[in-house]
């Protein structure tokens, strides 16, 4: 009676512990569940495949006609900011001949006076159609007052890149080489081609 009873007892026992099991079992898998599915209630826990396939990315695009006109795209929009940028005088995208502080100066100097040598690409058009007239005469007397025009631009250029000289050098104790060619060649460019752009003002003093 008293082996039957201490059977019993344990067999009590082992399904109490069974049942304890059991249960934080089941606890374990609710709580497994509710991470994956990030706390959120009514939606299936997603398969170990549906997981894999969220987590890859192809190394090669499935649509490359598409994805080579979106690298298209993103290239036009890179030139086009580097453009604008250059265009504006932006450090970050000037080359060597237009980078630096000289140089800028050098620009602001030359648009911040009027150049007669602004039109001279203009003047020499003119006289190559003026050289097409049935009129010899005339012609050749507009040929000899371009030619007087060339001149004065030359030495408008060269004062004023004396000027500006002697201005650096009193701002930057030196000039860069090639620094006096490089404003010689602005004066002699149509203000709205410019490139880059001015900065300043006609009369505008040059900082």
């Amino acid at each position: 009676m008293f082996g039957r009873k201490k059977a019993d007892q344990s067999s009590g026992s082992t399904a109490v512990r069974a049942t304890a099991v059991k249960d934080s079992t089941d606890s374990s898998d609710r709580g497994a569940q509710s991470a994956a599915t990030g706390g959120k209630k009514g939606r299936p826990t997603p398969t170990r495949r549906e997981q894999e396939a969220a987590r890859r990315r192809p190394l090669i695009p499935e649509d490359r006609k598409a994805a080579k006109e979106e690298s298209k795209q993103l290239e036009r929009e890179r030139r086009a900011q580097a453009q604008a940028g250059m265009a504006a005088g932006d450090e970050r995208y000037l080359g060597p001949r237009d980078a630096g502080p000289q140089r800028r100066f050098a620009r602001d100097w030359v648009d911040s006076r009027f150049n007669i040598g602004e039109y001279v690409l203009i003047v020499l058009l003119l006289i190559f159609v003026v050289m097409f007239l049935p009129v010899q005469s005339a012609a050749l007397t507009l040929i000899y007052v371009v030619y007087g025009y060339v001149v004065l631009c030359v030495l408008d250029a060269v004062i004023t890149t004396t000027r500006m000289h002697s201005a650096m050098r009193r701002k930057f104790g030196t000039v860069q080489r090639g620094t006096r060619w490089y404003a010689a060649m602005r004066t002699f460019t149509i203000r709205r081609l410019r490139l880059p752009k001015p900065q300043v003002r006609r009369g505008e003093r040059p900082a």
